[in-house]
């Protein structure tokens, strides 16, 4: 039988797993509009610093994902996609600075298709009875 002391935990992580994706998915749109910049000829810093903000966002989602998942009581595959995120995030840090475009846009753009999938389940009903 699920107590409400349980019942109020797992929404608690819930919320906190949503608010950490929805951080995470616009740091990743925002890399995006400046690596645009930055392909323009339009020379930008903002692109280099908010990859920390894109290592951060994604940590957030890999210890929400976590919480939810083993004393929430939730499906563990968000936690793992979480930590996809963050791993794939410093491999894509790694080939930023040295001109490897050719890995560096794949992985961006595997980035975001992971944040925007977790993002969209994380407000589905399915995500509600977990």
């Amino acid at each position: 039988m699920v107590t409400q002391q349980v019942v109020k935990e797992r929404g608690g992580l819930r919320t906190a797993f949503q608010v950490a994706i929805v951080l995470n998915a616009l740091a990743v749109l925002a890399q995006g509009v400046t690596a645009g910049q930055l392909l323009s000829g339009a020379g930008t810093s903002a692109h280099g610093m908010g990859a920390g903000a894109v290592h951060v966002a994604g940590l957030l989602v890999a210890i929400t994902g976590v919480l939810a998942w083993k004393p929430g009581r939730g499906a563990g595959w968000p936690a793992l996609v979480g930590v996809a995120i963050l791993l794939l995030g410093f491999a894509q840090s790694m080939t930023g600075g040295s001109g490897a475009t050719a890995v560096h846009v794949p992985l961006a753009l595997a980035i975001f298709g992971l944040s925007v999938w977790l993002a969209v389940w994380a407000f589905s009903p399915r995500m509600s009875r977990m």
